[in-house]
């Protein structure tokens, strides 16, 4: 049974990622918006809780064998994971859905003119993502790495160049809305990723491929604003001398 009366839709998913897509599928925010609780989201968005609470409760409160544990991993080792996985999927998948989307927005941009703001959006949010990635590659998880390697050592670490770690991360969690307000836009404007039933074979992967990227930045964000975000901030105060 999950409890869900006196947590935040963050915590729920922190505890079991499982509960992602009972959220999602109710058009509710884990990530960037996810420090509320159930009820008032579902007030605020008309969706009935009391059919969300039985949806989590039927949920397995086991751990699946092959689930993992995001919630248990030593911060170096979920960071590298993020760059290793989110990070790599993003920059890879950015240049085939440009390509997807400057094709579409050229050829049915007269007909379709959502097409062409959908094209704009998603131009922004991957020069914004890659700037973003950037800053934590170079700068927010090297930190995050010599705390977690302080804490492993049993040492104590000097205040970083930056004064304390909730200044890089008040930045990225900032970035993070941006970007989770561009991809709520997208979803908007393509109908929740829904094709025109005349569309061609380009304009439905676009489509498909604009949905598995927001599927992957819900999930992005997640690990980083409710995941390794949090325990970080407690990890610098425990390891700075």
């Amino acid at each position: 049974m999950i409890d869900i009366d006196n947590k935040t839709v963050a915590e729920i998913v922190t505890e079991n990622i499982k509960t992602a897509d009972i959220f999602k599928k109710n058009g509710i925010d884990f990530c960037c918006g996810g420090n509320v609780s159930v009820k008032s989201i579902c007030e605020k968005k008309g969706v009935d809780y009391n059919q969300i609470k039985e949806d989590l409760s039927n949920l397995t409160t086991g751990r699946e064998k092959n689930q993992l544990d995001f919630n248990s991993w030593d911060l170096d080792f979920l960071s590298d994971y993020i760059i290793n996985t989110h990070h790599k999927f993003v920059t890879e998948s950015s240049d085939i859905i440009i390509q997807y989307s400057d094709k579409v927005a050229n050829v049915h941009g007269h007909h379709y003119t959502e097409v062409v703001e959908i094209n704009k959006l998603f131009h922004d949010i991957a020069a914004e993502l890659n700037q973003h990635m950037h800053k934590e590659e170079m700068i927010l998880f090297p930190y995050i790495k010599q705390l977690s390697e302080a804490k492993k050592a049993g040492e104590k670490m000097d205040a970083p160049p930056f004064g304390t770690i909730q200044n890089p991360i008040n930045m990225m969690e900032a970035e993070h809305d941006g970007a989770g307000d561009i991809i709520h836009k997208i979803a908007e404007l393509t109908n929740n990723f829904t094709p025109p039933e005349d569309a061609c074979n380009t304009f439905r992967a676009l489509y498909a491929s604009l949905e598995e990227f927001q599927n992957d930045l819900f999930q992005h964000i997640h690990l980083e604003n409710n995941i390794l975000f949090p325990k970080a901030i407690r990890l610098e105060k425990e390891i700075l001398s």
